[in-house]
């Protein structure tokens, strides 16, 4: 993977405590093993997944499945801020995020968006090929955009 340019794996279904000879070897070969962090997660396992995190953690937004929401989680800033009194690692959050002033919002209290079920959303309605492809580019761009405008352009 290492050869191949990859950084690093998120792997949703690995819990912390049960992954340890995988999260070694990435380490070992100098990948970066990204833990997730529920809504739900204990102060002692965010503590956990942030001493064993390489890279960042992912924050996921809301409970239940991923999937375009018309709105973030009310108590994300909160969550944001005590997961940062637990760990030093950067925070990514993910789930839900689906629109430039969903980035925005985020970009005032985490490190990193992270964007799946909407950008695949934008793509399928396109349709394949070109069309597709420029539809998700220009997804991306009002996403950036929405995170921009928080530097004032």
């Amino acid at each position: 993977a290492r050869a191949a340019g990859v950084d690093g794996f998120i792997v949703p279904d690995l819990p912390v405590d049960e992954g340890g000879a995988f999260y070694d070897r990435a380490a070992a070969a100098g990948l970066d093993a990204v833990q997730l962090v529920a809504p739900t997660s204990p102060d002692d396992r965010v503590r956990m997944i942030g001493e064993r995190s390489r890279g960042f953690l992912y924050y996921v937004s809301l409970t239940g499945v991923t999937g375009s929401r018309q709105k973030l989680a009310a108590d994300l800033p909160r969550r944001l801020s005590q997961i940062r009194k637990l760990t030093d690692k950067p925070l990514c959050v993910g789930f839900g995020v689906s629109t430039p002033a969903h980035a925005a919002e985020l970009g005032r209290a985490a490190d990193g968006v992270i964007v799946g079920s909407a950008l695949i959303d934008c793509w399928e309605k396109a349709g394949p090929g070109p069309a597709g492809l420029a539809a998700a580019g220009k997804f991306i761009a009002s996403l950036r955009k929405g995170l921009d405008a928080l530097k004032g352009g």
